[in-house]
């Protein structure tokens, strides 16, 4: 039937998002409704199913806004997973965050104020030199 998912591909992505476990644990399993408001999943557990969803079809590219907001540090390991795999198979992973826990797996950064890029460059480089200048200010203030 056009339309539907592939069932393998779905299994596929809810292993590489590592919450495969999680839905067999639902009442129907991959076949459970989820309707908004009349679900028990945290929101961290929500969070990875959505994750999951993104990685349905296998993407050459994605972009996640804010994907590790409410995951815990089991949920942020397979957020990190997913992105190092994606990573090793040659495709691109753009992250939109406020938490540092997301910055593990990516290999630059740009970080703006304000609307302005004020850093960017290698993820280790700007760590550095962003903290160099919280310590100055801190220092100075």
């Amino acid at each position: 039937m056009a339309g539907e998912p592939d069932e393998t591909e779905v299994i596929r992505a809810a292993k590489a998002a590592c919450v495969h476990e999680l839905i067999l644990t639902l009442p129907q399993g991959y076949d459970t409704i989820m309707k908004s408001g009349e679900t028990d999943l945290s929101a961290g557990q929500k969070q990875r199913i959505a994750l999951a969803r993104a990685l349905y079809g296998d993407p050459a590219f994605l972009v996640l806004d804010e994907p590790n907001s409410a995951l815990d540090a089991e949920g942020q390991q397979a957020l990190t997973e997913a992105i190092l795999k994606m990573k090793t198979d040659g495709k691109i992973v753009i992250i939109s965050s406020h938490h540092p826990a997301g910055l593990a797996a990516v290999d630059r950064l740009i970080v703006l104020g304000n609307g302005t890029v004020v850093a960017q460059g290698p993820r280790d480089q700007v760590l550095k030199s962003m903290i160099a200048a919280i310590e100055k200010n801190r220092k100075a203030g």
